[in-house]
């Protein structure tokens, strides 16, 4: 099996009967070398990737893990790898099938699937010549020696920043980073496996026998029920609950902004550390000033007991309650639970057998739920005089788009969750973040704000992004809100994968400059037209002319990777639109 992400917008249109469409990806061998050891592990093998590859390096690519390295790490070690992938823009990351998956399908009751891969398993893994001669076979080969590979810390802000242990207290001194660590938090879909759990749990351990205490708050997210009974039952749970962590639900919690943290609203300049995936600025607790750390778990851990982002856990002594100086040993893990997993509430409910009768029914005055007036069909004509909403700079992930935290109250209510557009977004013009200037009064104001004015007075605009506009969860609220509220076109120097093709879905344009440097050309006061839509074609490119507020005009090209089906959920309005007017 290969499994892509794909937007909420996607799978539903898919079990609609649509088809799903992906352009060719390219692929990245990453070649493994060595076995982890001491401090090192699976998350240590993504952060270094990502600090190789970036945010946007794996963007159109599969990422294939190989090699003698490869074989050794354990089947949820690979998973935490493969998870983070998504932070370099993959399209989906892979390690062949081999002896560690086996195990863990057979630790989790899954022996027949195991015994049927057995007899396939030459298929289930590249062939030997690929791997014997990578460079003709990959677009790209990485290697990396495992015997050698530093834990890793990146961050802030950003999950591709990624610096050794060895070198961090350094980068903590001369970026004038928050030098103590207010919160540790580990756990997640990302890092909460049994052998996650174990490995920084034998540092609690060792804290309860050295007399050590948290420096910091610390919390534990267990990734699913079953983990989270089976570390309860193994006494993991209880040992983080000694040295005065918290145990939260097996949930999203802290990493998308679920936490009640005390005091982020003064939005003091602070730092955490986490064993999650994503770390973009007010992501986790809301605070633009909170600069967010991602490590393994076993790190994180060591980090709260020190309170101090100059430890390093390698090398470095702390001091007790007794006032000793103790030194933490290495961590160590189990892969598997030797007494089996186990749960008892699974926490899932089966749909109706039959759902026709159901009825949705939703209050008229709710303010979290509301149901979906379908978007308009395009007019059939060009899109002239689009204001500039906004252009943004820089990073533009869909938390900055569409923040998470306490506005995933209202996921279910459009309306609502569209005073949250681009509040993150900075405005290359000034600078500032949720401030924009509105066109038609002069006046600088709020961004959703800014563009309900536009809506009222009729007034269609545009959004300008830069690289990689997009990344991030696959939230497609990054692209209803903006629809819903009145844009009617993205034009950016480069897209992540999944939100572009969610903007088609909502029936919006979205368009790349043809050269990459005409982003520079948009000045805050354009008034914009996009022509050529009446022969809107794949592969054919776009007519932009920038009218400017001096009465020059410019014209540049813009380029977009529609294709006859997607045109059609264009003209249709969306792809809900087209999927009413075929009758499925």
């Amino acid at each position: 099996m290969i499994a892509i992400g794909v937007g909420g917008a996607d799978a539903v249109d898919v079990m609609a009967g649509m088809p799903w469409e992906l352009k060719f990806p390219k692929i990245i061998g990453i070649n493994l070398k060595g076995r982890l050891g001491g401090w090192t592990s699976p998350k240590d093998v993504i952060l270094k990737v990502a600090g190789i590859l970036t945010v946007k390096g794996g963007t159109g690519c599969i990422i294939e893990y190989f090699g003698d390295g490869a074989r050794s790490i354990s089947c949820t070690g690979k998973g935490t790898i493969c998870n983070m992938g998504a932070e370099i823009g993959a399209t989906t990351s892979v390690f062949g099938y081999d002896q560690k998956m086996a195990d863990y399908l057979n630790a989790t009751g899954r022996n027949e699937i195991a015994s049927m891969a057995d007899n396939i398993v030459t298929y289930l893994t590249g062939d030997p010549e690929v791997y014997e001669n990578p460079q003709e076979y990959f677009d790209q080969v990485i290697e990396i020696d495992l015997s050698e590979l530093e834990p890793h810390i990146n961050g802030p802000f950003t999950p591709d920043l990624a610096t050794p242990v060895s070198q961090f207290a350094r980068a903590v001194k001369e970026n004038g980073w928050p030098e103590k660590l207010e919160v540790g938090l580990i756990g997640s879909c990302t890092n909460s496996s049994y052998e996650d759990l174990t490995r920084a749990s034998s540092l609690a351990q060792q804290a309860i026998e050295k007399n050590l205490e948290l420096k910091s708050e610390f919390t534990v997210t267990p990734g699913s029920e079953q983990v989270r009974y089976t570390a309860e039952r193994d006494g993991l749970l209880e040992k983080f609950e000694k040295i005065g962590g918290i145990v939260l639900a097996n949930a999203c919690g802290p990493c998308i902004g679920q936490w009640a943290r005390k005091g982020a609203e003064k939005q003091k300049k602070n730092s955490i550390m986490t064993s999650f995936n994503r770390n973009f600025a007010k992501r986790n607790d809301g605070n633009p000033n909170t600069h967010g750390f991602v490590a393994s778990p076993e790190l994180t851990t060591a980090f709260a007991l020190a309170g101090n982002l100059k430890f390093n856990p390698l090398k470095d002594y702390l001091v007790n309650k007794d006032g000793k100086k103790v030194k933490l040993d290495e961590p160590r893990g189990i892969e598997k639970p030797s007494a089996g997993y186990d749960v008892r509430d699974k926490g899932y409910q089966s749909p109706a057998e039959d759902g026709s009768s159901i009825e949705v029914v939703v209050r008229p005055d709710s303010n979290r739920l509301q149901l979906l007036t379908p978007f308009r069909k395009w007019n059939g004509e060009d899109y002239k005089g689009l204001k500039v909403l906004i252009k943004a700079k820089g990073k533009c992930t869909t938390d900055h788009i569409s923040m998470a935290g306490p506005w995933l109250r209202y996921r279910g209510h459009l309306d609502n969750i569209s005073d949250n557009l681009l509040i993150g977004a900075v405005n290359y013009f000034n600078d500032k973040t949720n401030y924009v200037k509105n066109q038609l009064t002069g006046e600088h104001d709020e961004v959703p704000k800014t563009q309900r004015y536009y809506k009222e007075k009729g007034i269609n605009t545009i959004i300008i992004g830069d690289e990689n506009y997009g990344e991030g969860s696959s939230r497609e609220h990054a692209a209803m809100e903006p629809r819903h509220m009145g844009v009617k076109a993205v034009l950016v120097r480069s897209f992540a994968r999944i939100h572009e093709t969610n903007l088609k879905k909502q029936g919006m344009l979205a368009l790349t400059f043809a050269n990459r440097n005409d982003y520079d050309k948009i000045r805050e006061d354009d008034t914009i037209d996009v022509t050529g839509l009446k022969e809107f074609e794949p592969g054919k490119q776009l007519r932009v002319i920038l009218h400017h507020s001096d009465g020059n005009e410019e014209i540049i090209m813009a380029t977009h990777s529609y294709n006859e089906n997607q045109i059609a959920w264009f003209k249709a309005g969306s792809a809900l639109n087209l999927i009413k007017q075929q009758g499925r």
